[in-house]
Formats: C-alpha cells, structure tokens, sequence
C-alpha cells in the first residue's frame, strides 16, 4: 500500500473559535485522505500509512469533550499497525498531540504545543517542521492566514524530499461556510499540481476576494473616475450602451448590477447607494481594463 508522505499543521485559534488543518505531499489527492475538522470538536491529521478511521473517530472523541492526548491513545490502541501511523490532533480547547510510529521513513518527527500539532515524513529535515512551527507562531492574521504562512515555511525549507504533488487547507468554525448553514470557513485542494502550496495560497487569495468584507475606509463610492472606468469595463463587454461620463446614474446602476451579478460580487458591492469594496474593483480592473 501506498504510504503518503506529508508534512501537515492542526491547529486552534479560541477568536474564532476555529480548527483548521494544512497539509501537503508528494502525494495525489492528499486532502482527500489527510485533513478532518468539526467545529466544536477539533481537527485531526492522519498520515503516512494513513488510518482513515482515525479522522472520523478521533473527531467523534474529541466532539465528547475528550482531551487531544487521550483521543490519541484511542486511535492507537488495537490498532495493529500503529507504529506504521502519524498523526496530529487538537481538541475543542486546544489541547494539542501528536505521535509518529518508529517504522515512519526518514525523516519523520512532530512538535507540538497549545493550540498546535506540526508532523511529518520523508521529509528533507527537521527543520521542515521546526520552520512550519515557527512561522505558525509567528505570523500574523487569521487562522487560514497562519497555516498558510506554516505550509509555506515548510515548502520553503525543504519539504518532503521526494518531491511535490498535492495540498489542502480546510478550516471550520460555527456557522462558518457558505450562508452559515455549515461549519465549512474554508476547503480548497490542489489535487495535482507541480507546486501546489502556492497554488492552494492563490485559491484562499480567491476566497478571500469573494468572500471577504472592506473595512469602510476600504470602499469606493461609484463616482468620477471609479464610475468612469466601471462604465468603460462594462460597454467593452456589453453591459452598458451609454457615455464613460463619470455619474453613477439609472442606466450605470443596472448595467454595473448584472455585471456584479455574473461575476459574483453581489456581497462586496452596494450597487443601489453606488459603494465597491476597493480589491474588488481593482480585480475588474486587473480582468477587464488592464
């Protein structure tokens, strides 16, 4: 059987709350197999000779309130092939673990601390996963943020030694997914892909795009030199037949809303009082002037 090798983060962050997990290898697929999370329960890594089990059950042990280090020695135990196993794990609170079987190629190993479980295998080092605990501590932003910049770290430090295939990041707080009807924040796979840990950063920055909110200070009222080059994006494609005049007037406000619409910015667009979240503007720019 295949065995992915894999380097991967869990983690917590208590302002969401949310867990997340970041992960990638030399390996098809990898978030297929690798990453599980569950608001209110915790998140769960599981590789190398991967139990798959181990994500379900250890999420169901966690939802109960059980501590990181004891959901572990759950999954562990009666397991037959468990030193062939490794895994990363944090609970509802943070509580952290992780464990690597002897058997594991090299180089294989893990750190861990509150609120975070950094593990991997056939890897170029140590320091891949000294640098993905690093810069998890150190970087700035929100939990996707931080375990994007670990990955990234890791990428960058050697990875796992055989090369790059895959990469995911999912993370979930409550009602964190599309509508708020589930827990899904954020879950993107690069399934096969040359250098998919850039790769994956550019579908978050797509998440982040669509989905993200401008502080007030970050949006542009549709007049003047905004509206102008709105109006010309959207005579070049057919959504508006008048001058490039500058006035957000009737015909303006329902070309630039079936505009909006098709490309999918209806949420950071207040097409009826004429406001445009700024990166979303200079993305139509970028699409459709430039």
């Amino acid at each position: 059987m295949l065995a992915p090798s894999t380097f991967s983060i869990v983690a917590f962050d208590p302002a969401g709350p949310a867990w997340g997990v970041a992960v990638a290898s030399k390996f098809p697929a990898v978030g297929a197999v690798v990453p599980w999370a569950a608001a209110g329960a915790g998140a769960v890594a599981t590789q190398a000779l991967a139990n798959t089990t181990y994500g379900p059950r250890g999420l169901e042990l966690l939802s109960t309130g059980m501590a990181a280090l004891e959901a572990l020695e759950h999954l562990l135990t009666g397991d037959d092939d468990r030193n062939q196993r490794q895994v990363g794990l944090v609970d509802t609170r943070g509580g952290s673990a992780t464990f690597t079987g002897d058997p594991c190629f090299d180089w294989a190993g893990g750190t861990s601390s509150a609120g975070v479980a950094v593990q991997g295998n056939i890897l170029a080092g140590p320091q891949v996963v000294e640098q993905m605990y690093l810069a998890f501590q150190s970087s700035p932003g929100d939990l996707p943020q931080r375990l994007l910049a670990a990955l990234a770290a890791g990428d960058r430090a050697g990875s796992d030694r055989r090369g790059r295939q895959s990469a995911a990041l999912i993370v979930v707080k409550p009602q964190g997914g599309y509508g708020g009807h589930n827990d899904r924040w954020l879950d993107y796979r690069v399934d096969d892909y040359p250098d998919p840990v850039p790769q994956l950063a550019k579908l978050v920055r797509l998440h982040d795009l669509y989905f993200g909110k401008s502080p007030e200070d970050e949006r542009l009222a549709i007049t003047g030199s905004t509206a102008r080059s709105l109006q010309t994006m959207m005579s070049r494609h057919g959504y508006y037949r008048g001058e490039s005049h500058g006035d957000y007037d009737a015909a303006t406000r329902e070309a630039l809303r079936r505009f909006i619409g098709n490309e999918n910015f209806e949420d950071r667009t207040d097409v009826e009082n004429g406001r445009i979240d700024r990166p979303v503007f200079e993305h139509l720019v970028e699409m459709f002037l430039e």
